[in-house]
């Protein structure tokens, strides 16, 4: 029998976050800046190992709010973690009782490439929780219907003249993100930094994916520490559109919106405006896979 994997201390406070970013500042500073415009990590198969651990009442370093309702998670290692790219994006991940999928929300520093740190309710899914370590084969997954649409959270210490927003139930692996027209990068816990700013609110912000698609939503409020819902999805649905489109929207419209049918966690305030969605012209495949770029090469960089 293979001894159960010793949880390590990392996940055992909710400031674990926090404790680790300090731990690694040095060595994820370079990082930091090709994350945000890694290339999409491939769709192929892969051979790797999986274990399992508890949060112990955190969230993860991806930092969002809450995990997963059906507590479906996973955390990986540093090459695949990417400095925060992979956060947000979803795996399916196949073992010797059956195949899960889970939503990446964690790294795990000790977890070398192919080694998936699944949450202990993923793993009893496709293994037996007694044997600790189990082989897998998993794959990144895209165009995921994600729980709900697109929301935008305002870290806690953002004003006018410094900004971070985190973006989730996007699915697919983010390139880049612009608030009020203004570049951002992203840092290793997740969120998407406006070093200087971008004013007092309300934001117009537009949401890139690597594979073509993007959507921007506006009305969203310098309210820092607050969830905010929008009725946009970055794919995989169409969106309510509001503002001065939604006179031009309404004669398009032939069909129900398909996000109209999408569960919604909570209706206790309106949604924040959807003004735009971009997407590929045509329905083509995703594009092969591309080398990762030098992580720890170069300065910061910002992706358009």
């Amino acid at each position: 029998m293979i001894p159960r994997r010793l949880l390590s201390p990392r996940w055992l406070a909710a400031g674990g976050a926090v404790a680790l970013a300090a731990a690694l500042g040095a060595a994820l500073l370079l990082q930091n800046s090709g994350a945000a415009c890694a290339a999409p990590p491939s769709t192929s198969a892969k051979s790797g190992k999986a274990t399992f651990y508890d949060l112990g009442g955190g969230t993860g370093n991806c930092s969002f709010p809450s995990s997963p309702a059906d507590d479906l998670f996973v955390a990986l290692g540093p090459d695949q973690y990417s400095a925060g790219a992979a956060c947000g994006t979803y795996l399916d991940v196949t073992g010797p009782k059956g195949k899960v999928r889970v939503k990446v929300t964690d790294s795990c520093p000790e977890c070398a490439a192919g080694h998936l740190d699944l949450s202990r309710t993923a793993f009893k899914k496709i293994g037996n929780e007694v044997d600790g370590i189990i082989p897998i084969t998993y794959k990144t997954v895209t165009g995921v219907t994600t729980p709900g649409p697109i929301s935008v959270r305002v870290k806690e210490g953002s004003s006018r003249y410094w900004l971070a927003v985190l973006i989730d139930n996007h699915g697919n692996q983010l390139k880049s993100v612009t608030v009020n027209g203004k570049t951002t990068h992203r840092e290793d816990y997740n969120y998407w930094v406006v070093d200087a700013g971008a004013g007092s609110g309300p934001f117009k912000i537009k949401i890139s994916d690597g594979y073509g698609h993007s959507v921007t939503v506006g009305g969203i409020k310098l309210s820092p520490g607050a969830t905010q819902k929008t009725s946009a999805r970055l794919v995989g649905g169409g969106v309510s559109v509001a503002s001065s489109s939604a006179k031009a929207a309404k004669k398009k419209a032939a069909t129900p919106s398909t996000a109209s049918a999408a569960p919604v966690r909570s209706a206790a305030a309106p949604s924040p405006e959807v003004t735009a969605v971009e997407a590929p012209a045509t329905d083509v495949a995703l594009p092969p896979a591309q080398q990762a770029v030098d992580l720890a090469a170069g300065a910061r960089q910002t992706c358009g």
